[in-house]
């Protein structure tokens, strides 16, 4: 059974879970096929990019190392979807509602979040959906300059079923060359769950 304090998790690490979910997502894990490798930064505040994002099955997978771990991290959605009775499930799996109107910027909406949690860990996916795509969407850049807070990635290796943690990602602060920079990255390491959308 997956154990709560493992090599993959840092002192700073944000956590949830108890050995019953952790066996869970540890048994889905095995029973796919996947395994985790690296290890989690020991930062209280993080943006986790994560690609290729090219299948309906990435949130699977994901979701399972997350439960194996036992990483608490957090994640946008529209505000419309925080209704009754969905709206406390969405807060308790680290849904963070958005206002995506134009008077409301989403990078000034995270920014107010970074700065008022003690310790907050936001995933993004970069392309924004699971099509292929000439460019990533620079929210996340966008972000990470706006707080301060370190961009760390985490790939998919669909071809030896590997969840890759990788390190601190190095910003220059021009936005057209990080994000070249990154997309360039993912595609020469990762290879997606469904290759013709990477």
């Amino acid at each position: 059974m997956a154990k709560f304090d493992n090599d993959i998790v840092s002192p700073n690490t944000p956590r949830m879970g108890n050995a019953v979910t952790r066996g869970i997502g540890q048994l889905i894990l095995d029973g796919l096929g996947w395994r985790i490798t690296g290890k989690l930064p020991n930062e209280k505040k993080v943006i986790l990019i994560g690609a290729p994002h090219t299948s309906n099955w990435d949130l699977i997978v994901a979701m399972a190392c997350v439960l194996a771990v036992g990483l608490k991290f957090n994640w946008m959605m529209k505000k419309e979807a925080f209704f009754w009775p969905f709206g406390g499930l969405w807060r308790a799996l680290g849904g963070i509602p958005i206002d995506r109107s134009k008077k409301n910027d989403v990078v000034a909406q995270m920014t107010e979040w970074f700065q008022k949690e003690e310790q907050l860990w936001l995933g993004i996916t970069p392309e924004g959906t699971r099509a292929k795509v000439d460019t990533y969407r620079k929210g996340y850049l966008r972000m990470a300059y706006a707080t301060g807070v370190p961009l760390y990635t985490i790939g998919i290796k669909a071809d030896t079923k590997e969840i890759v943690l990788g390190g601190k990602w190095p910003l220059s602060f021009d936005i057209e060359q990080d994000n070249r920079k990154t997309k360039a990255y993912f595609d020469k390491t990762f290879t997606g769950i469904n290759p013709k959308n990477s």
